[in-house]
């Protein structure tokens, strides 16, 4: 018994101290400051941090929070929860699931602790809440017993307090830009713009177009945009083929993402959105294999209005209006005509004070089944 105490406490000093050493390189460009984090019913006391648009906690902390078993391999350092399980990997890159399936998942060492992302928790048979209007981040269980709207209502002292600033805009008004189907030929005046307005957004790319354009793919993910995945062909037939057909599409979009900046994602989209033909078999071949389904709640149909300025702006102020509780997540497309009405789109959102973010695989995602994995 003394020397499995003694075996502990050594796993947990080395978890703290940061035996495995690393040259700490935050960057929080774009990022939206830091959190308390809620753990079920509780905010606590743990700040997680964003770095690089994804939050970041301490995993000492995160440990005694949600009492979680911590165990040096060799290869790693072995979470589990009650139920589930993750292995850290020492290249501070990746991470081993149950499976064996290895997935991104970045760690670091700062002053001396280990940090790990909140999205880790999902592993381990959590659920996680991020909405930024109302300052929260929140890990929960089946033993929480408030919803999020009770949540915020309990600790609304607490979290005003919240320290939460974007990258552009008043606290707390957030907006996600989202473009399909590049990159294109225009993909460099869209990032010129973008630039100009202080303005991050994510894109959701072909791979085939990747290959095309390697240049701005690098370029975006450079400029702090978020990179994203929407399959290889576009073409219903084939991407729906089976479930397995749409895996073998982003694993592939992935592994060019991958070859182009060296970093890959678990942010995907599907073409022609996930409703109706991402059925449940083809949700659970693709999602257990740590992907997040993204889809959109205002549509600016510019792929349908093409250069007709006046409708795109309208339809897209009218819908982000609409928005009662949720951030929008605006809908557009890689291509020329969107030029032309997307100075405007930003002016009129900025002029309301909302900051642009992106979208980042901690946040819940929004997607038209709901489907929170």
């Amino acid at each position: 018994m003394f020397k499995k105490k003694v075996w502990l406490l050594f796993i947990v000093l080395f978890v703290c101290t940061g035996l495995v050493r690393e040259i700490d390189t935050v960057n929080a460009a774009g990022a939206a400051g830091s959190l308390k984090l809620g753990v079920n019913d509780k905010l606590t006391k743990i700040d997680a941090v964003s770095t690089k648009d994804t939050y970041y906690v301490s995993l000492r902390d995160l440990s005694l929070e949600l009492n979680l078993n911590l165990t040096l391999q060799g290869v790693g350092i072995h979470v589990k929860g009650n139920n589930g399980s993750i292995e850290l990997l020492n290249d501070h890159a990746t991470a081993l699931l149950p499976n064996g399936k290895t997935i991104p998942l970045k760690t670091f060492v700062k002053n001396g602790r280990t940090m790990v992302p909140v999205k880790m928790t999902s592993y381990l048979g959590f659920s996680i809440s991020f909405k930024p209007a109302q300052s929260l981040l929140r890990v929960y269980n089946s033993g929480a017993k408030l919803d999020d709207a009770a949540f915020v209502n309990q600790h609304k002292k607490a979290l005003q307090q919240n320290v939460t600033t974007g990258t552009t805009g008043t606290k707390g008004k957030v907006v996600y830009l989202s473009f399909d189907d590049g990159p294109s030929a225009t993909t460099s005046q869209l990032l010129d713009i973008l630039a100009k307005y202080d303005a991050k957004a994510t894109f959701f790319m072909l791979g085939n177009n990747m290959n095309a354009h390697a240049s701005q793919v690098k370029r975006l993910v450079k400029d702090g945009h978020a990179p994203a995945l929407h399959g290889m062909t576009h073409v219903k037939d084939k991407f729906y083929a089976s479930p397995a057909s749409a895996l073998k599409e982003m694993n592939d979009d992935n592994a060019i993402l991958k070859k182009i900046t060296g970093k890959s994602t678990t942010l995907i989209r599907t073409p022609y959105g996930s409703k109706p033909y991402l059925t449940k078999a083809y949700r659970d071949k693709i999602l257990t294999q740590g992907y997040h389904l993204w889809d959109w709640n205002v549509d600016s149909e510019d792929w349908r209005y093409k250069n007709d300025s006046n409708s795109i702006y309208n339809t897209v102020m009218r819908e982000v209006h609409s928005l009662k509780k949720s951030s929008p997540v605006i809908l557009m497309h890689d291509q020329k005509a969107t030029l032309k009405v997307l100075p405007r789109i930003l002016e009129a959102l900025k002029k309301e004070g909302y900051a642009f973010h992106i979208i980042t695989s901690d946040m819940e995602p929004n997607n038209f089944w709901n489907d929170k994995r």
